[in-house]
């Protein structure tokens, strides 16, 4: 019987692994990446809140969604709006593609600039873990109109990084941005 269990286990589990990875038929294949933006861990997030700024108007989008394997998603956190202080927290879970519909609509009537302020990393052999503490502006030079923490996940497949996922959720008065997500003094 273990022997049967074994045999079953070494034929079924790496089918199964196998069509985890793959990525769906029909899915389109991921723009080219521009070398610079993934070669390093700073590179792709650099790229990432590069890709999403800028003045009103259009995005590279194809260098945005170049960053990403093909099943990334983008998770944001909220409280809906006019709800009470004490309700749950919402979630919209995007595809890339999600995102740049839903986000290009706003941003070509709205100037958007987003920037790192600080990072928290955690690595593992190929995979990532970024907690990038975020300020967003309608100008470069502009006061933030919003904070917030994206957890970004990392891969590395030993040629380049892609980002996996992007989940996120902005500061509010009742959920301030812990001091180690912060800015130290002297950065």
């Amino acid at each position: 019987m273990r022997r049967k269990l074994l045999l079953v286990t070494l034929l079924v589990i790496p089918g199964i692994v196998g069509a985890q990875t793959d990525k769906p038929a029909g899915s389109p294949a991921p723009a080219t990446a521009r070398p610079a933006d993934v070669g390093t861990r700073d590179a792709i997030v650099a790229a990432l809140y590069d890709s999403i700024s800028g003045p009103a108007g259009n995005r590279d989008w194809n260098r945005f969604c170049s960053l990403f394997i093909p099943q990334a998603q983008l998770i944001a956190t909220f409280r809906k709006k006019d709800a009470p202080k004490d309700a749950p927290l919402s979630y919209k879970v995007m595809s890339v593609q999600d995102y740049v519909d839903g986000a290009g609509i706003y941003f070509k009537e709205h100037a958007f600039y987003e920037r790192e302020i600080s990072r928290q990393v955690e690595t593992f052999g190929s995979i990532t873990h970024i907690f990038s503490t975020y300020e967003s502006r309608q100008a470069p030079d502009a006061k933030p109109f919003e904070r917030g923490i994206n957890s970004i996940q990392l891969f590395n497949d030993g040629s380049r990084w892609w980002v996996v996922d992007v989940y996120w959720t902005g500061e509010t008065p009742d959920n301030p941005i812990p001091a180690q997500y912060l800015p130290k003094n002297g950065q």
